[in-house]
C-alpha cells in the first residue's frame, strides 16, 4: 500500500505535464495581449528628462502628444533589443514622426549617456524609475512601442524591438487619424 501512495504525485506530475504540453500545442506563438489598443492612453504623470536629471518638469503621457499623433517607445539603457532597434527610431525622427520616450527602470543618467552614445530620437523623454507607466500600459517587457492618434487613443501596438519595416509603417498608418467628412448644412 506505501509504494503505491508513493506513485501518486509522480501520477499528478504526469498530467500536469501532459496538461501543459496540451494547452501549448493549441496556443497561438503570435497573439499578444493588446489590451489596451482602442482605448485612450492612461494617464500617468512622470518626470521629464532634463540633462541627466529627471525633472522638475512633470507631463502627463495623455498630453504629450499635444493634440498630434506620436508613438510612445519604453525603451532602457540596460536593455539589449532596445540597442539594436535605435536605428530605426532615429530613421522614424528624420521622417518627421514624433517619438516619445519613456525610460522604463532607469536611472536618469543612464538613460542620458545611452542617448548621447547612440543619438536621441526622442521629442522628449520621460523618467519612470520605478516602472509605473509599464504597468498603467500593460507592458512585458522592454522595448514595446504604442501607437497614439491626435486624439490619444491607442490604436497599434508592437512588442519587442522595431525592426521590420513593415511593422513600422503598420503602426504609423495606425496612428493618422481618418479624414472627418465635412459638416453639411441643415
Amino acid at each position: 500500500m506505501n509504494r503505491w501512495l508513493a506513485l501518486i504525485p509522480l501520477a499528478v506530475l504526469a498530467a500536469l505535464a501532459a496538461l501543459f504540453v496540451g494547452w501549448s500545442l493549441k496556443r497561438d506563438p503570435a497573439f499578444k495581449p493588446d489590451a489596451l489598443v482602442g482605448q485612450t492612453i492612461p494617464e500617468t504623470v512622470l518626470p521629464l528628462l532634463s540633462g541627466d536629471q529627471a525633472g522638475p518638469g512633470n507631463l502627463d503621457l495623455k498630453t504629450a502628444g499635444v493634440g498630434r499623433p506620436m508613438l510612445v517607445n519604453v525603451f532602457a539603457s540596460w536593455c539589449a533589443p532596445c540597442r539594436i532597434e535605435h536605428p530605426k527610431l532615429l530613421a522614424l525622427k528624420a521622417r518627421g514622426v514624433a517619438v516619445v520616450g519613456i525610460a522604463y527602470k532607469d536611472e536618469p543618467v543612464a538613460a542620458r549617456a545611452f542617448l548621447d552614445e547612440l543619438g536621441d530620437p526622442y521629442s522628449m523623454v520621460l523618467v519612470d524609475r520605478e516602472g509605473r507607466a509599464g504597468l498603467d500600459l500593460g507592458i512585458s517587457g522592454v522595448p514595446e512601442t504604442f501607437a497614439v492618434d491626435a486624439m490619444g487613443r491607442i490604436t497599434a501596438k508592437q512588442s519587442g524591438p522595431l525592426l521590420d519595416d513593415a511593422d513600422i509603417d503598420r503602426l504609423v498608418a495606425s496612428m493618422q487619424a481618418p479624414p472627418r467628412p465635412a459638416p453639411t448644412k441643415r
